[in-house]
């Protein structure tokens, strides 16, 4: 059934056309996708479906039973209220049907010897319609719900109790998401859900909206993210809306697929084209009445022709390519029993480990954990509790800040790019500029005006011109669109440098790296491949687990993996050995189970021959069955230990 459709919705400001006759239709359960780049309309195609926005013709039809909900930037927390009081307003209904319950009890009570029991009848009936209503909407269960969203999405028992007006803004839209998704709405629109969430709450959330019985719309730069979620994607060009029956990595393909097809039938119909005019040409050069009238005939079927727009591949993004300066040394870093805290707070103890020239990296753990704190102690902009860290031979850092504070604010583009080289003319600064999408009067746009993805890009060009050969970047594709992200990870996979990277960006991670290291509290754990890998061994049973790198070296940690491979091969013969057994023990008991039945039958036990048959094979059976018992328990301590 239907969840919602729009019918040819347009809207500009001033001479920007935003969406230009934009139709589409998503039905009941469906779970879509949104792309397109920055600035292409989604948001106001959202907000055009919650009524916040007119738009400036066409239709939208929601039908009346439909309740859509929507995160938007004014997230309308009661900062006086606490965490749990402010998310429990969500259940505001149910609340009041249990006070009235509680009140009911009391009214009962006072009732229940009275002679004339009209009244005592009354709260009876009441009390049990409110008790029947109250179980259906989950009464007794919606508190320990609420506290599991809000745990799932990284909000912890310990700031349950605390005051809204106490917590981050990325704490704050957790909460908020927190009581969306405990409405329950039968539309659910989504825009950039994955912000502010570490990789656990994203995991959380993906299994939510999995599972979720309702429609599922969702703004995301998250390209792992609505792989897992979508089954259709809506692209948004142009001002225009494009229909994929797939995930985002089927709605690239088949972009690309649908791209070659119009392209060829173009260039078709202008070879066409072309030969019908070369006719009309040859035609009217003859100058005689025939010739001009078959020349005129043609012109009419030129007219007639239906002519096929060039298709536009939307993908302008920046030009980045990442060099060397100078090639450092075999080992790039070291990092040895490294601790630090701060006051009575440990955000990590004794870790180390090892970078060597070339490898791809990425350092991954809860928020708050200390990512970026590892980060500034390599650059030396703090200095550790305890441990060390020793930079290699010729090694030059280059550093990208998730939050752009190497950017001068005050400054305008052109003056970032050309005071940090001074020695590059103007024509190649501008035209460096350009690459990374500043065109024109652009250019001399102060700094604090920019977008994030614009800070962004200004960051990873400052990145480009300085050739380090080991790139430290915290949370790179943060605020790009899906092309500048897809432009950055073609940059990273050609780059002949070393790369240590912090980032949720699963996708990004799966692409790029080919090492993980996990911090927590005790340690960093290593993990030989890139995320999809790293989630296959954290699925993995206790035997699947892999080795820990503290305190040893490249050498150790290889030859451990070896014997844990060993030891992990082993034990999966042991277990597909152990189900051999148990199918032929079972299989075993019930031939025995059968051959005493046959015993019972009367041509068998007046026949001694027969009889001392049967006999001899239950007797074989048992024995087997003996004998695969002592191999099964052999197998159970060999698995168990």
């Amino acid at each position: 059934m239907l969840a919602l459709s729009l019918n040819k919705i347009t809207k500009s400001y001033g001479v920007d056309v935003i969406l230009q006759d934009v139709s589409f239709t998503i039905n009941e359960n469906e779970k879509v996708g949104f792309v397109g780049k920055n600035g292409a309309g989604k948001t106001t195609l959202f907000k055009i479906l919650t009524g916040e926005i007119t738009p400036d013709s066409g239709e939208k039809f929601i039908p009346k039973d439909k309740k859509l909900g929507y995160l938007s930037q004014n997230l309308g927390l009661d900062e006086e209220l606490t965490v749990f009081e402010e998310t429990m307003k969500v259940f505001e209904d149910i609340k009041s049907i249990e006070y009235r319950l509680r009140e009911l009890e009391v009214l009962i009570a006072e009732n229940a010897n009275d002679s004339d029991n009209s009244n005592y009848e009354k709260y009876l009936k009441e009390y049990g319609r409110l008790q029947d209503d109250f179980e259906k909407k989950n009464g007794y269960g919606c508190e320990s719900f609420a506290k599991g969203i809000l745990v799932g999405l990284g909000i912890g028992p310990e700031y349950l109790d605390k005051s809204i007006s106490l917590l981050s803004g990325g704490q704050k839209t957790r909460v908020a998401l927190s009581k969306l998704l405990l409405q329950n709405p039968d539309v659910l629109l989504l825009d950039e859900p994955t912000n502010h969430l570490d990789l656990e709450a994203i995991n959380f959330l993906e299994g939510f909206l999995r599972d979720y019985r309702g429609t599922v719309i969702i703004i995301s730069h998250d390209r792992y993210f609505l792989d897992v979620i979508t089954t259709k994607t809506f692209e948004l060009t142009n001002g225009v809306v494009e229909e994929y029956g797939g995930n985002y990595s089927y709605f690239i393909e088949e972009r690309r697929t649908r791209y070659k097809q119009r392209l060829k039938e173009y260039e078709l119909q202008q070879k066409e084209i072309e030969r019908i005019e070369s006719m009309i040409e040859k035609f009217r050069s003859f100058n005689r009445e025939k010739s001009i009238k078959q020349a005129e005939s043609r012109e009419k079927m030129l007219e007639k022709i239906e002519r096929i727009d060039k298709p536009l591949l939307d993908e302008k993004s920046s030009r980045i390519n990442f060099e060397c300066k100078v090639k450092s040394g075999v080992d790039v870093m070291i990092v040895d029993e490294l601790s630090k805290s701060y006051s009575d707070r440990k955000l990590f103890e004794n870790i180390s480990f090892m970078i060597r020239r070339e490898e791809r990296i990425a350092l991954i753990g809860e928020n708050g954990r200390g990512k970026s704190t590892i980060f500034k102690i390599i650059k030396e902009d703090i200095a550790p509790s305890s441990g060390y860290i020793k930079i290699g031979k010729n090694v030059q850092i280059g550093y990208y800040d998730q939050e752009q504070r190497e950017l001068s604010t005050h400054k305008t583009i052109l003056d970032e790019i050309w005071d940090s080289f001074p020695h590059m003319a103007v024509k190649d600064v501008r035209n460096t500029l350009a690459a990374f999408l500043f065109t024109g009067d652009d250019v001399f746009k102060e700094i604090s005006l920019l977008s994030g993805g614009e800070k962004c890009r200004l960051a990873l060009l400052k990145l480009m011109l300085s050739k380090p050969n080991f790139l430290l970047l915290d949370e790179p594709t943060n605020h790009l669109d899906i092309l500048s992200r897809e432009a950055l990870e073609e940059a990273l996979l050609s780059y002949d440098g070393t790369l240590f990277v912090i980032s949720h960006d699963r996708y990004f991670l799966n692409k790029i790296i080919n090492r993980i290291l996990e911090l927590d509290e005790n340690s960093i754990t290593e993990y030989l491949g890139n995320f999809q890998y790293y989630i296959e061994k954290k699925n993995a049973n206790d035997d699947d687990l892999v080795v820990s790198t503290v305190g040893k070296t490249k050498t150790q940690v290889k030859e451990e993996r070896k014997k844990l491979r060993g030891e992990r091969e082993k034990i999966k013969k042991a277990k597909l050995e152990i189900k051999d057994i148990e199918k032929t023990l079972e299989k075993l008991e019930s031939e025995i189970a059968s051959l005493e039945e046959d015993l019972c039958n009367e041509e068998v036990y007046s026949n001694p021959e027969k009889s001392l048959e049967v006999n001899t094979k239950i007797n074989n059976n048992k024995k087997k069955i003996d004998e695969l018992y002592e191999r099964w328990e052999i197998l159970m301590e060999e698995v168990e230990e």
